[in-house]
């Protein structure tokens, strides 16, 4: 068979198997080896949702996609270039996910009849699902594999969870992938406990690669060329890594100590560990018993003169609405992560969805404001994260920030950025012994002064109950009327400090598409590619939605239709026709628990126009 090397722009890799098979370590290596090599990238981990779920089973299929390119990569794809199915189940889960070019890389050892049988596949999964018209590859992957350590002394159950760095080795020669940052990552991994392993592992991934050179049956083989970025010095991050390090940094410009009270909850759990980690930086965290004992860890934090997080996902928001309200009422800088996950209750904790919005804007009780933010890329999470502490810190308020559970476990190159470039936090301490009224407020900001434990002339009360400017404790009708329009006003004067809402595409026109948060890489992608098609069509994808930024009115103005684009029901689309009900809006929502795909936003578009 005549061989060729095809130099494509971009391809989408999905690698899938049994949640033992080890494919988020294998994508996550195809991916950070993609980033050395200077690809832009964006990957989407597809976890499954039942915990130990039955072996073999499409419910316990785990799954990773990686969209690796030469240019600006927006998205983790629609559909794959090439799908890695370790199992019959595997292949089952992902097969409308093939492109019609697709290549399918197989381990037909695990496609005996108990392995179609646990899938509830027949005798001929490949007609069954309708792939025949694909390049299919059936290759005995962990028989290779253990031919290929037999001599390695390890013992069997070793030898077979290699089978995934052969996969890899294959992988690397489909895409000419250099293999180095793996044996780096191999050493780096095993050299202090299993050095034992590090030789073995690297043989394996070399007869993947060899085994894919010799074989006849993979056609062709593909040049991702490297991105032409700006230059500095990159790596692959994780959105909750990001916002960790945006804690963290904010910790610095503001010159107080960090300090993370949380209860662990999938999908934001990552972002306690990332900060356990950096205790040399001044991080103190604490894993809480409960929801609520980490947060009112936090507001104990808050009052004692610290940046204070709390992080958490949408059941535990739910238990975090009292406290939120003593926050609100103290009128102490807060940040709340809330990483959204498909709900309600557990829900599918594993899957993503935008679905906490209305909880995020009304989700408390009594008249109780607060800002609500939202990250729009796993890199953006870094000075999502960094904004939301300043916006606390300098205005005393709670902010709730937005991420996904795509954002948080999704990953893409970021540059490194040096801190020179980012501002200094200031917030409002009062001076020892001055003339302390708790709730004085500035009369440009309505923010009130900071006093900590300790500060001498300070001493004041603080908790629930509503108090007059002086902190005494008031239930006066006319004096909560005034605090609670202060406290709502002060809110509403942050809209002062953030940017201007920018628009994609052309400032006028018959379409702008409307979306916040995670789905700005599919809305993106979407609209550059039905401007391509000579549509009339632009791009608002809002990052700050209590408040809004001042223009949002301006530019809602200036186009014929709009069109809000979520991954809920319609919670950003009511909140609009709340704020801005002058305007005509429609609406296109999906709530599955996956990220939109591009054809569908594409359809949509269309459909409006």
């Amino acid at each position: 068979m005549q061989h060729k090397v095809i130099d494509t722009k971009d391809v989408v890799i999905r690698f899938a198997g049994d949640s033992g098979d080890g494919m988020q370590l294998t994508g996550s290596l195809f991916a950070d080896m993609s980033a050395i090599f200077g690809n832009e990238l964006s990957t989407f981990p597809d976890y499954p949702a039942e915990i130990r779920a039955p072996h073999g089973t499409v419910s316990g299929v785990s799954g990773f996609q990686v969209h690796i390119g030469s240019g600006h990569i927006n998205t983790p794809g629609d559909f794959c270039d090439m799908l890695v199915a370790m199992n019959p189940a595997a292949l089952k889960a992902n097969a409308k996910w093939l492109k019609r070019t697709a290549l399918v890389l197989i381990d037909g050892d695990t496609f005996d009849e108990e392995g179609l049988k646990r899938a509830g596949l027949k005798s001929d999964p490949i007609a069954e699902l309708y792939i025949e018209d694909r390049t299919i590859i059936v290759a005995p992957i962990t028989t290779l594999t253990e031919e290929s350590l037999k001599d390695s002394g390890l013992d069997h159950k070793t030898i077979v969870k290699c089978k995934n760095m052969f996969t890899l080795g294959m992988a690397c020669y489909i895409y000419n992938r250099p293999m180095e940052y793996v044996f780096k990552y191999l050493e780096k991994k095993f050299s202090k406990k299993h050095p034992e392993l590090i030789e073995p592992n690297k043989k394996v991934l070399k007869d993947g690669f060899n085994y894919a050179a010799n074989i006849q049956a993979i056609p062709n083989t593909y040049t991702v060329e490297p991105a032409d970025q700006k230059k500095g010095l990159y790596r692959n991050i994780t959105g909750n890594q990001a916002t960790a390090w945006g804690l963290l940094a904010a910790s610095e410009k503001s010159g107080l100590p960090l300090f993370c009270g949380s209860y662990p909850i999938t999908p934001a759990t990552n972002i306690l560990e990332e900060l356990a980690i950096h205790k040399n930086l001044g991080a103190k965290t604490v894993q809480a018993e409960d929801e609520i004992a980490g947060i009112c860890t936090a507001i104990g934090a808050a009052f004692a003169g610290s940046l204070a997080v709390t992080t958490t996902s949408g059941p535990g928001l739910s238990l975090k609405s009292e406290a939120l309200g003593l926050a609100v009422m103290t009128e102490l800088p807060l940040v709340v992560i809330d990483v959204q996950r498909a709900g309600p209750s557990t829900g599918i904790p594993t899957k993503t969805e935008q679905t906490d919005l209305n909880q995020a804007l009304y989700g408390r009780n009594g008249e109780c404001p607060l800002v609500v933010m939202a990250a729009h890329s796993p890199a953006g999470c870094f000075d999502a994260a960094f904004n939301a502490a300043k916006i606390a810190l300098e205005h005393m308020t709670p902010v709730l920030l937005l991420s996904e559970g795509f954002l948080g476990n999704g990953s893409e190159p970021w540059l490194i950025p040096s801190m020179k470039d980012y501002p200094k936090i200031v917030p409002p301490f009062i001076q020892p012994n001055t003339e302390y009224k708790p709730y004085e407020r500035d009369p440009e900001t309505l923010v009130r002064k900071w006093a900590v434990p300790g500060m001498a002339g300070c001493e004041h009360r603080v908790g629930g109950l509503e108090k007059n400017h002086n902190g005494v404790l008031s239930s006066d009708p006319q004096n909560h009327a005034i605090m609670v329009a202060e406290r709502a006003m002060k809110v509403e004067k942050v809209a002062e400090d953030i940017p201007l809402q920018q628009v994609y595409g052309s400032e006028s026109g018959k379409l702008l598409v409307v979306g916040w948060g995670g789905t700005y890489g599919h809305l993106l992608s979407a609209v550059q590619q039905a401007r391509e098609e000579g549509l009339d069509v632009s791009l608002a994808n809002f990052d700050y939605i209590l408040p809004l930024p001042k223009n949002t009115e301006e530019i809602f103005s200036r186009f014929e239709h709009i069109l809000v684009c979520e991954l809920n029901s319609g919670h950003f689309v009511n909140y609009l026709r709340g704020r801005l009900p002058q305007f005509s809006y429609s609406q296109y929502n999906k709530v599955q628990g996956q990220p939109f795909l591009v054809q569908e936003i594409v359809a949509a578009i269309k459909d409006n126009l």
